[in-house]
């Protein structure tokens, strides 16, 4: 069984390996055609076709070459356009020379009168960045044009490069896209060999390493995790840590470096779909065999709880189908993607305008997709947690959980047990989902009203630090990232504005808990140490104390490594949910009062 646990491993190393190795094969040939194909914008495409002239069909070998020449075409576009729209402190003057009593906007059409490009959009731009002068009056022509610079500056800021130029958006999304268009070599014209070679030898060396453990006797075998360099934070779990952070960093925020992977990906989203890859596909293919192949490790290292074996087969289910199969397949049938299992506020952009919008457009399917996701919110959540606590969704339906579950429960006994951690949890998880209902709040108000500003502060701004810094930053960065650093249920505990929302609900109104026979426990401290969720069960169990807490998720883990059958998963009347805690001692059994 060693020699075929070895091979597995060396099987498994050289398709990650090879797959690191992608950041550095093949060389990138940009086309003026290919430029046109992708940009889709005239105006925007004559801006970048006088700039990059120097880079067409040419020859670049190295992807970081590629993106940095990119980079400065479209920094040079933007500094000249700043230079053609910007307003002028001549403009400024003879606005104000022709001011009247009360300030007129007309002023500003009688300045740019000609119809050339830079007149049309100065005059719009002050009309719409400056609409607050009309009808102020100015006892001076120095408090007029101290206005107008300040608008001016405004203009300067945000409107020039958002209208005439390349906003860091839309920069962000033409240089990945050009990028993977213009991408030579060997993985672009034979993705499926390079597929085989990277993913298909990594699944084939897991399996061979993961399949040897049913030639053990079923039960469960932890011997020695805290001397594993991966399992308790050594030098491996750093290592693999690190890559995992690095990873989502491309994936989020530098998807440009990445070409070479999603391009591997190409056939897979083309059967599927009928498009080419994107990041977001690469990442979904990715969590998919994740969850698949380590699912398989769990069947194998719980096989002996029949509860772990169904749980897990159903965190692989609804991951596979629901979270990846069907919202691409809707995509081929023209239907909107839709992840029927993600539910608000983890699913933080459903009532984003655009995604409001697609939903709205897509018909009877559509509106049905819209009305499903508000009855999860309002009907489902409260009603399965009040019957089966919040494990219905975060250990058998959530695809966050299903990869903690799976690819994280090596890391499990990592997760922290102290009482300053459970502080800290617990004002973190539900900060986060105040600030996710303050956020939506917003984007809703600027749907039904069209205007970005809610008392001091615009709603797209506030959704963009959500986006980066808890759903892209926290809920992937920390949330997987951490995994080997921290435990496997770091975005479950401290970030997870769904878990803290199911939480409550379960705290308070539910008939699940997790009862504990004291008389039986003798301490040995399992339930606690793999425990993801960082509760010292063995604090409870020592009470004869049922387990309520809002963080638990109900995965059964600390059931089925209790030695003595002293933790039992159970769905009661709500009364019995807050028992006496019992205190077994040398002397006698008492109910604490």
């Amino acid at each position: 069984m060693k020699a075929v646990k070895l091979t597995g491993l060396l099987i498994f190393l050289t398709g990650f390996a090879i797959f690191n190795s992608l950041f550095f094969v093949g060389d990138y040939y940009l086309t003026p055609e290919t430029a046109q194909r992708i940009i889709a914008n005239p105006s925007r495409e004559e801006l970048f076709n006088a700039e990059a002239a120097k880079l067409f069909n040419t020859t670049v070998e190295s992807n970081v070459t590629f993106v940095k020449r990119l980079t400065e075409i479209f920094n040079r576009i933007n500094q000249k356009q700043l230079q053609h729209y910007q307003i002028t402190e001549e403009d400024i003057e003879a606005i104000a020379t022709q001011r009247s009593t009360p300030f007129s906007l007309a002023t500003v059409d009688s300045v740019f009168r000609d119809n050339t490009p830079i007149s049309i959009f100065k005059k719009k731009a002050l009309h719409d960045f400056g609409g607050w002068l009309e009808g102020q009056s100015f006892n001076a022509s120095a408090d007029l044009k101290l206005q107008l610079q300040k608008v001016a500056a405004t203009i300067y800021t945000y409107g020039i490069i958002n209208n005439t130029g390349f906003d860091r958006y839309l920069r962000k999304d033409l240089t990945y896209a050009l990028t993977k268009a213009s991408a030579n070599g060997p993985v672009k014209n034979n993705p499926d060999l390079f597929l085989l070679l990277t993913i298909g030898l990594c699944i084939a060396g897991a399996l061979l390493f993961i399949l040897p453990r049913l030639s053990l006797e079923p039960g469960i075998k932890n011997n020695g995790i805290f001397f594993h360099a991966m399992k308790n934070t050594g030098w491996l779990g750093i290592v693999t840590g690190s890559w995992l952070i690095l990873f989502y960093i491309l994936l989020y925020f530098l998807p440009q470096y990445m070409t070479n992977w999603i391009s591997m990906v190409d056939p897979v989203s083309l059967k599927l779909n009928g498009y080419e890859a994107g990041r977001f596909f690469l990442y979904g293919f990715l969590y998919t065999l994740c969850i698949l192949v380590m699912g398989v490790r769990m069947l194998i290292h719980y096989r002996h709880s029949k509860y772990q074996i169904l749980r897990t087969l159903s965190v692989m289910f609804f991951q596979t189908a629901f979270a990846f199969l069907i919202p691409e397949i809707l995509i081929r049938l023209n239907q909107p993607y839709f992840d029927f299992k993600n539910i608000w506020p983890l699913d933080y952009d459903f009532f984003f305008d655009n995604e409001l919008d697609k939903l709205i457009a897509g018909g009877g399917l559509g509106l049905f997709m819209l009305g499903w996701g508000i009855a999860l919110i309002i009907i489902a959540v409260p009603v399965l947690v009040y019957f089966f606590g919040k494990r219905w969704y975060c250990s058998w339906v959530c695809g966050c959980g299903g990869l903690a579950e799976t690819l994280g429960d090596p890391y499990r006994q990592l997760s922290d047990k102290s009482l300053r951690s459970w502080k800290v949890e617990r004002w973190m998880i539900h900060g986060v989902l105040v600030f996710a209902v303050v956020m939506t709040a917003a984007v809703l108000y600027t749907y039904f009203t069209k205007s970005s500003w809610v008392f001091f502060f615009d709603s797209y701004v506030l959704r963009e630090i959500y986006g980066v810094f808890i759903g892209a930053g926290f809920a992937g960065v920390v949330g997987t990232g951490f995994y080997p650093l921290m435990g496997n249920r770091v975005w479950c505990r401290f970030g997870c504005p769904l878990a803290a929302y199911l939480g409550l609900i379960q705290r308070f109104k539910s008939r699940f808990r997790i009862t504990t026979n004291g008389g039986q426990c003798i301490s040995c401290g399992n339930c606690s140490t793999y425990c993801e969720m960082g509760i010292d069960v063995r604090w409870y169990a020592q009470r004869g104390q049922n387990i309520v807490r809002s963080s638990c998720v109900g995965c059964g883990i600390c059931s089925a490594v209790c030695p003595r059958g002293v933790l039992n998963l159970e769905v009661k009347d709500e009364a019995g949910r807050f028992g006496k805690p019992i205190l077994i001692g040398n002397n006698n059994i008492k109910i604490v009062e």
